[in-house]
């Protein structure tokens, strides 16, 4: 085999990866993309946008991705597992084994905080207080994990107890369709309810 052969059976080795490669790249890196963003737009607009919650004008949170609730007047959300808080552009869980000791000692270690904050919480500790959800953002709790708090947000709001557990009642959302999921409490909808109500504190925040 020449030189010149040897060059032609590379070329029409290479030029197929090559423009396989553009094509891949273009299918699955622009045009897929686009296509799935036009798509959830159209289908999904409010969550497509990022699902903005508005107070007075003023974007004061996300109804799809959890903040750091930290001042005892409020309720909580989960721990969250992403990089940076609640970045929802580094989503994702621990991805860590049951018997991950990194695992264990740091759920211990929610525990022991979470027992702190709330020292007039009665009943079991709520699983979904001390360890962080599959994405490690997620906005929502259980109707247990709010009621667990209620004491705390009670005394440190100067409201009864009574009251507390009607607004989180009044903020539980069903399951979805009557059959999926499990009925849960979105916190920042909660925490927005509790300014609502009397000796609120909207400036307050976090």
């Amino acid at each position: 085999m020449n030189i010149t052969q040897g060059k032609d059976g590379l070329v029409r080795h290479i030029a197929p990866a090559i423009a396989f490669t553009l094509v891949t790249v273009i299918a699955f890196g622009i045009i897929y993309p686009v296509v799935m963003t036009l798509i959830s737009e159209a289908i999904f607009p409010t969550q497509a946008g990022g699902a903005f919650v508005y107070e007075n004008g003023n974007i004061v949170g996300s109804d799809i991705i959890g903040q750091a609730w930290t001042k005892p007047q409020y309720f909580h959300g989960r721990p969250s597992a992403a990089g940076n808080g609640y970045d929802p552009t580094s989503t994702g869980g621990t991805n860590l084994a049951p018997t991950s000791k990194k695992l264990i000692d740091s759920t211990k270690a929610a525990i022991d905080a979470l027992k702190r904050q709330n020292p007039d919480a009665t009943g079991p500790v709520p699983m979904d207080l001390v360890t962080s959800s599959a994405s490690g953002i997620d906005p929502d709790i259980s109707p247990q994990a709010a009621y667990y708090q209620a004491p705390r947000v009670a005394k440190a709001r100067g409201l009864s107890l009574r009251t507390i557990d009607a607004i989180v009642a009044a903020n539980i959302e069903p399951r979805e369709l009557g059959f999926l999921g499990e009925p849960r409490v979105n916190v920042l909808a909660l925490n927005l309810a509790l300014d609502a109500s009397p000796k609120g504190e909207p400036s307050d925040r976090p």
